[in-house]
């Protein structure tokens, strides 16, 4: 199976392994990307405004051109997939954004009404792999470490538009780790927002939420936290503190327990 892929700025730089390591991860379960051409980055961020249009007509661009190729959108990053699945609720919802944003499209002979179904690549290992053909593809099984899934917001917010797992109580990053072998690490920050978008007018904040993100993973016992938000991995890493814990992509894991990834060497840069 093939989907229209939309990897994202950061994917093309500072999370270069999310990318890699779910390309080389799908063909060995049997599906593929193929990227979008032309894609415009979708923003990083849904506006909140009622009345703005035109900030979101990149992803709309991008949401229209899966449905030219016929193929449902797949999206890595967690802000990638926030932005997108929102401005598709957006114009098949909302008529008086439809009419504005095909106003601005309709020079490029684009009209779009939300026909694209978006979806984020865990939910292709969940509802379309299955966590038990996972299983079987494994030749690394991750027996013995303890993962702490870290979530984020956009992610899983909002619930009832997103509808990617249960925003308060999610599971489909553990069962991914399960499926791995691994045995995954419940703790209470895991759908927390780490604050990252407050560093500007704050530094502290995404420190002080950092450091109670990987604290309280610690103190439960995980050994590396996972995740498919670069902005997190980013925050994360940069406000450590004192803790130990890496933040590593899932798509990093994943291609670790199918054997694709080459594991550094002791001493190696």
């Amino acid at each position: 199976m093939t989907y229209s892929y939309f990897p994202g700025c950061t994917l093309k730089n500072k999370a270069v392994d999310l990318d890699i390591c779910a390309r080389k991860s799908a063909q060995a379960l049997g599906f593929s990307l193929e990227e979008i051409a032309e894609w415009q980055c979708c923003g990083g961020e849904y506006p909140m405004a009622e009345d703005e249009v035109a900030s979101k007509l990149s992803s709309v661009r991008a949401l229209a051109a899966a449905r030219d190729s016929g193929k449902d959108l797949i999206t890595l990053c967690s802000a990638c997939y926030n932005v997108l699945k929102q401005a598709n609720n957006d114009i098949a919802t909302d008529g008086d954004f439809a009419l504005k944003a095909n106003n601005y499209l309709k020079q490029d002979g684009i009209e779009y009404h939300g026909e694209t179904k978006v979806v984020h690549y865990l939910e292709v290992l969940r509802d379309v792999v299955g966590w038990d053909n996972l299983k079987k593809a494994v030749k690394n099984p991750l027996t013995g470490k303890k993962i702490g899934a870290y979530y984020g917001c956009l992610l899983l917010r909002p619930g009832k538009v997103l509808q990617l797992d249960d925003p308060e109580n999610p599971k489909i990053l553990e069962d991914f780790i399960k499926a791995l072998g691994g045995t995954p690490v419940i703790y209470a920050q895991r759908n927390e927002c780490c604050g990252a978008y407050t560093m500007f007018e704050d530094k502290s904040i995404p420190e002080r939420r950092a450091q109670k993100i990987l604290s309280n993973a610690e103190d439960f016992g995980a050994d590396f936290l996972v995740t498919s938000c670069p902005l997190c991995r980013y925050n994360l890493e940069k406000n450590k503190g004192g803790s130990k814990l890496d933040v590593i992509y899932f798509t990093e894991l994943l291609a670790s327990a199918l054997g694709l990834k080459e594991e550094k060497k002791e001493g190696a840069a």
